[in-house]
């Protein structure tokens, strides 16, 4: 029982990938994320960079099957950097697509380029239109911030609705800071809405670091039966990235099981597999992930076989 590698399915600009659709896309196609269209076509949105380094959300459509292909990749970014002193200036990584009757939202983090540390991030929502690909975002401000629960840098936000009052998140948090951007803790914590806007976040960390690991990191969750099952990343300080599982009845305990993903060596993975998007479609399960260099290769797809 594991995930079958279908290939890549997208690679950004440069050698032997595709033409730059735009300059906030010129590289890399980091934590893709699938939107159903209906059929076969599902909107993948994901995080490109610009010549600068900053993030910027993009998207395609693509045909899920035994041999995906692109069939459309839109020109323009749909979510860009924010403005000077803004908590995303320095980009915007892709979190999490929620579809809802009232408008759809992109749950995003906004990088902030650090001083004493590398980076500093917190979570953004946008709302719009995922089938279209159009969103701008609700505030100039984050939604969820540094506080005395997350003292340090928040990222990496999934979040389910699973009914008009009962939001789900989950979440990266650091831990801890060391002398050396390597030495590190960053865990996944859970929170819980309302209305998908204001969050009461859990005490403690549902999915720590264990073993020789430092982070774990991009959780990707779905209903699972009467509970939850969550794929996510997880590398040691000095390992590549693997992609790990676990499952819950209730989104706040988890257990860490077998059937993640582990590197392999060569290719366009280049010995590592991170940032998962987990979907069900056709009555079956899928998987986009990254390869080595946080997207700078592309993406690929994986089918569930259980």
């Amino acid at each position: 029982m594991g995930w079958r590698r279908l290939g890549r399915v997208f690679a950004p600009a440069g050698p032997g990938g595709s033409p730059a659709a735009h300059p906030a896309l010129a590289t890399h196609a980091a934590l893709p994320v699938a939107h159903p269209l209906g059929g076969d076509l599902v909107r993948v949105f994901y995080s490109g960079r610009d010549a600068a380094n900053r993030s910027a959300i993009g998207s395609l459509v693509l045909r899920v099957g035994e041999a995906p292909r692109v069939e459309e990749a839109p020109p323009a970014p749909v979510l860009r950097p924010g403005g000077i002193g803004a908590f995303d200036d320095a980009g915007c990584g892709m979190g999490c697509v929620v579809p809802g009757h009232d408008g759809d939202r992109i749950y995003y983090m906004g990088w902030n380029v650090g001083g004493s540390v590398p980076w500093r991030n917190a979570i953004g929502v946008a709302v719009g239109d995922a089938a279209a690909g159009r969103f701008e975002r609700l505030s100039a401000g984050p939604l969820m911030d540094r506080d005395i629960t997350d003292p340090y840098s928040l990222s990496y936000p999934w979040v389910l609705r699973l009914a008009d009052d009962d939001w789900r998140l989950w979440y990266g948090t650091h831990q801890a800071w060391g002398a050396s951007p390597a030495d590190l803790r960053h865990g996944i914590r859970a929170a819980r809405s309302t209305d998908g806007i204001a969050w009461r976040r859990e005490a403690t960390i549902c999915i720590p670091p264990q073993g020789p690991e430092i982070a774990t990191v991009r959780p990707s969750v779905v209903r699972d039966g009467n509970g939850f099952a969550m794929w996510f990343a997880a590398r040691a300080e000095s390992g590549p990235y693997a992609i790990g599982r676990a499952t819950s009845a209730d989104g706040l305990a988890w257990r860490r099981l077998q059937g993640g993903i582990e590197a392999e060596p060569g290719g366009w993975e280049g010995g590592a597999v991170t940032y998962p998007g987990v979907f069900d479609l056709l009555g079956r399960r899928w998987l986009l992930f990254n390869g080595a260099g946080y997207g700078a290769t592309g993406f690929g797809l994986a089918v569930w076989e259980g």
